[in-house]
Formats: structure tokens, C-alpha cells, sequence
């Protein structure tokens, strides 16, 4: 028995009270500050750069620079064989000397775990980089538009350039999206499904602001970030809302940058996870933005 509770039972016995109902109530005191020391470690871990990412475990972060939340997304793996029946081996009198074998996919892993931005970046957050980088884009933006389509801080930014979101990642460090993260990232953990979040366009509303309104999409133009469900990752507006640059060049003509997920201007068929866009990184739309990714550091970095 432990000194403290040697005193406290002693207290105890003084004033009547038996050393089981002493125990209880150290009991619940343990249990109280477990559930204090988890809500503790259950808070999200604020994260500066690319090499603090290194053996954190948690599935949300905030960077630490814009603020933003960002969730991690699992290792990239994609099947190299699929699964194949090897034939039985039999000798010249017919007697079985192999028995027929089925040989499971193979399984590789063709990307790191990564954090992504849970949400396209916003006006709020562009403005803040404007102001604090000294960053200029080639043209200027016309603010009248970008207030036109997405009127609040909280909506996402739009006529960005290629060039304007690279430069913002770059300022707050991270980096855009390559093609197969973006998609990868947009199935949610999925596998073979149409849309981010599943087979059916009947509750696309439920997931995605595009062409029209209905259900929970009820705005003409950019809805505020956020504003629909999210995909099983726990990223918002992968389909609809604004198109998302991603790094990569469109084709081997190295004019045209990619363009991921549809808008609030687009079709049902441009929310589909494969669907691929594309534009030179030098033009601007009121239904282009972005958002951001951060690796875990390799060895070398």
C-alpha cells in the first residue's frame, strides 16, 4: 500500500470512513485524469515543416504557417500481378506431382503516406500570403471577380495562375499535389468507384457544389469551404466546388498543367475521381484554385 494511501485510510478511519470506499474514490480520481491525459493527446499537433512530420502518428494536423487542417492520406500501393491459377503438374503416368496453385496479386507500394490540405485553399488564406510574402503575380488580380464567385474569406480562392499556387505552397511549405496523390487522396480509400464518395450520382448534392442547386448545394457560384461532406479520408470538396492544379504536366507537350475535380460551372461527369482537365499555367478562371500537400522527409532531406 502506498504512503498516501496508508495517510488517507488512516484520515479515513478517523472520520468513519473504511479504507474500501478510500480506494474507490482513488479509483475514480485515476480514471478522471486518464480521460484528461487522452483528451490531451487527442488534441491536433501543430507542425511547421516537411521534417517535423517525421514519427507523427496523428491522422489531422495544423500547419502551423496558414493554419490550415490537413489529414493524412495512407501509402500509395497498386497491384504489379493480379492474381493468376498456376495449372497442375502431372507426370507421364498420369500421377499428380504438383497440385494446382493460386497465386495471389502482388502488392507494392508506389507512394509515401503524405498530409494534404482537408480543404481547397481559401481568399482568407491567399490574402494573408499576398500580404505577408510580397508575392506579385504576373497579372494583378481583379478582386472584383474573385468577390463575385467567392465573396467571403472562407470561400475557396479562385483566378489563380499555376505559377500563383505554386508560389503560395512554396511560401508556406509545402507543395502541390502530383496527379496520382490528387486522385489517390479524392477516392477516400475506395477502390474501383466513380465518384469520391462511392457508385451513385443521386446523393452527389450531398457531396459536391456543381452546376445547379439541390439538397445541400445551394449556391450559384463558389460554395464556402467545407460546406459538404467529406470524402472517407476526411477531405472536403474533392469533387466540385473549384478545379485543383496539380503539379504534373497535362501530356509530354509540356504546355498544359492538370486540373483535378471539377466546379461549381461543371457537369456530374467531371466529378468523377479519373476525370482529368487541363489549361496552360499562365490562365485564370473563376473556377480554378487549389489546395497543398506535405510529404514525410526521406533520408536524404
Amino acid at each position: 500500500m502506498s504512503e498516501d494511501l496508508i495517510k488517507a485510510s488512516e484520515v479515513a478511519r478517523r472520520i468513519g470512513v473504511s479504507l474500501v470506499v478510500v480506494q474507490r474514490i482513488f479509483a475514480v480520481l485515476l480514471v478522471a485524469l486518464v480521460g484528461l491525459v487522452r483528451a490531451e493527446d487527442a488534441k491536433e499537433v501543430v507542425v511547421a515543416s516537411a521534417k517535423e512530420l517525421k514519427g507523427i502518428k496523428a491522422t489531422t494536423i495544423i500547419w502551423k504557417k496558414d493554419g490550415a487542417k490537413m489529414v493524412r492520406i495512407p501509402e500509395i500501393f497498386e497491384v504489379v500481378v493480379p492474381s493468376w491459377t498456376k495449372p497442375a503438374v502431372y507426370d507421364e503416368f498420369g500421377d499428380l506431382v504438383e497440385a494446382e496453385t493460386v497465386i495471389p496479386e502482388k502488392m507494392v507500394k508506389v507512394g509515401d503516406a503524405f498530409f494534404m490540405d482537408a480543404f481547397e485553399v481559401t481568399v482568407g488564406l491567399f490574402k494573408k500570403f499576398l500580404k505577408s510574402s510580397g508575392y506579385k503575380p504576373a497579372e494583378p488580380i481583379d478582386w472584383n471577380k474573385v468577390y463575385k464567385y467567392s465573396p467571403t474569406d472562407k470561400h475557396p480562392m479562385i483566378y489563380v495562375t499555376w505559377h500563383d499556387a505554386t508560389a503560395y505552397a512554396k511560401w508556406v511549405g509545402k507543395r502541390l499535389p502530383t496527379e496520382k496523390e490528387w486522385e489517390y487522396a479524392a477516392r477516400g480509400g475506395l477502390v474501383g468507384k466513380e465518384f469520391p464518395w462511392g457508385d451513385s450520382e443521386a446523393v452527389a448534392r450531398d457531396y459536391a457544389n456543381y452546376d445547379g442547386t439541390g439538397g445541400k448545394d445551394k449556391w450559384e457560384y463558389c460554395a464556402p469551404v467545407g460546406s459538404f461532406k467529406p470524402n472517407g479520408y476526411g477531405l472536403y470538396d474533392m469533387g466540385g466546388n473549384v478545379w485543383e492544379w496539380c503539379q504534373d504536366w497535362y501530356d509530354s507537350d509540356k504546355t498544359r498543367r492538370v486540373l483535378r475535380g471539377g466546379s461549381w460551372y461543371g457537369n456530374p461527369i467531371n466529378l468523377r475521381a479519373a476525370y482529368r482537365s487541363n489549361n496552360g499555367p499562365t490562365l485564370t478562371y473563376n473556377n480554378y484554385g487549389f489546395r497543398c500537400v506535405s510529404g514525410f522527409p526521406t533520408a536524404e532531406q
